[in-house]
């Protein structure tokens, strides 16, 4: 009997995901005073970083790693409890990699590019063939199989990710052009006056912060970078425009690989970087039909799932009747008399009799006091909300006592909570 033909295996078969997930994300203001960017909470039970982990391993990757650096605690516990399944067994691996000087007494991570120098022995050690690296703090949904096979198919020295996004937005990403054949021929990180798209000059093509590279070539710029003094070692700078001038760089059309359900009508990526954007991102989930899907089951978002009782909603009298609309409620959370309107709870969070939640998204732990009305707002952790509270109805008080945003978000913290005492 003549022996079966066998498919090649897929490319992320030998590829590792090293996903940088150190940095602050400082426009999110409050939600990172205690926690990293990728740590933040994202769609009522997950983190921001989940979605990178998870289009790794849909994708089929078995190999990751993750760079952490800024207040690294609350990610850390996130990622132990919640990504501790991988076996060594079955050739996978979770490595969590704190900056730890482990290059040099006096250094901690000094960049992107430097966060994956500093674990080069790591990288070696575990010799995938293919590296794809990831920022951890963006929310979409991507098959990065197809990515890694346009990168052999094009014999690139780097493939770059990138998405369409209105000019005046794409000032706070790295800006490529590119020719009739999609290779890169110009890079500028975080341009003040960003290149429009030729025919679409209100548009520019922004950069993903997703590289894959083959591994041997990526050790040999990242030790290139380490040596050049003048360098900030980091990928979007320095590494990227240096290929751009050098050698091969691909850019690869998100469209091609987004991972879409039949309800999603078009490919969905945020940068949920700012107050405004991460509650908008949220809100948009309570939609009757939400531009991000996050009940695929053929694509889902892995996370730390709690053990907690299922959510709870008491009382049914005129006025103080518990009641959720057009909202996602995750477990543990008791609506007891009240009222959610295009609201977002996340775990555990109990709203008292008499309170009013319209468009808010509110973090694990919050309670909400009797009478409390709350409109577009955003909750941090844990917070204690006083009977009676009103935010959201006049924009002067609200700034004078929150951090309200340009689109008038409010953000709310105990910190801010206390000082009104």
């Amino acid at each position: 009997m003549r022996d079966r033909e066998l498919a090649p295996a897929p490319l992320a078969r030998t590829a590792m995901a090293f996903v940088l997930a150190g940095g602050r994300g400082s426009r999110l203001m409050e939600l990172t005073d205690r926690r990293a960017k990728p740590a933040v909470y994202f769609g009522g039970k997950t983190r921001i970083i989940d979605f990178a982990l998870s289009n790794a391993l849909n994708s089929g990757i078995r190999r990751v790693a993750v760079a952490t650096q800024y207040k690294a605690h609350s990610l850390i516990r996130h990622l132990q409890r919640g990504w501790n399944f991988f076996r060594a067994e079955r050739n996978e691996s979770f490595d969590i990699l704190p900056a730890s000087q482990r290059v040099s007494e006096h250094n901690w991570y000094l960049g992107t590019a430097d966060a994956v120098f500093q674990n080069i022995d790591i990288i070696e050690d575990l010799a995938p063939r293919h590296m794809v690296i990831l920022a951890g703090d963006h929310i979409y949904k991507m098959d990065y199989e197809r990515m890694l096979q346009q990168h052999v198919d094009q014999g690139a020295d780097v493939t770059v990710s990138c998405i369409a996004v209105p000019r005046e937005q794409a000032k706070g990403f790295g800006v490529m052009a590119v020719n009739s054949e999609a290779w890169i021929t110009d890079f500028v990180e975080k341009p003040a006056d960003p290149p429009g798209i030729p025919g679409r000059p209100d548009l520019a093509l922004a950069s993903m912060g997703i590289y894959v590279f083959d591994t041997a070539y990526l050790i040999a710029q990242l030790r290139r970078d380490a040596a050049d003094p003048s360098s900030s070692h980091d990928f979007g700078k320095d590494i990227i425009p240096h290929i751009v001038r050098t050698g091969r760089a691909a850019a690869h059309r998100f469209e091609r690989s987004c991972v879409r359900s039949v309800r999603e009508t078009a490919p969905y990526w945020r940068d949920v970087g700012t107050v405004d954007a991460y509650w908008e991102a949220n809100i948009d989930l309570v939609d009757v039909v939400p531009p991000l899907d996050i009940y695929d089951q053929d694509w889902p978002i892995w996370t730390h799932s709690e053990v907690v009782p299922p959510a709870k909603f008491v009382h049914d009298e005129e006025g103080r009747r518990g009641e959720a609309i057009s909202s996602l409620v995750a477990g543990g959370c008791i609506i007891s008399g009240a009222s959610c309107r295009r609201s977002l709870l996340f775990t555990g969070v109990h709203v008292h009799s008499f309170a009013r939640l319209h468009e808010a998204v509110v973090l694990p732990g919050v309670d909400v006091g009797r009478g409390a009305r709350l409109s577009r707002v955003v909750v941090d952790r844990s917070c204690r909300i006083p009977e009676g509270l009103v935010v959201g109805e006049d924009p002067a008080l609200d700034a004078a006592r929150f951090r309200r945003t340009e689109q008038g978000i409010c953000l709310i913290t105990q910190a801010m909570l206390d000082r009104l005492a």
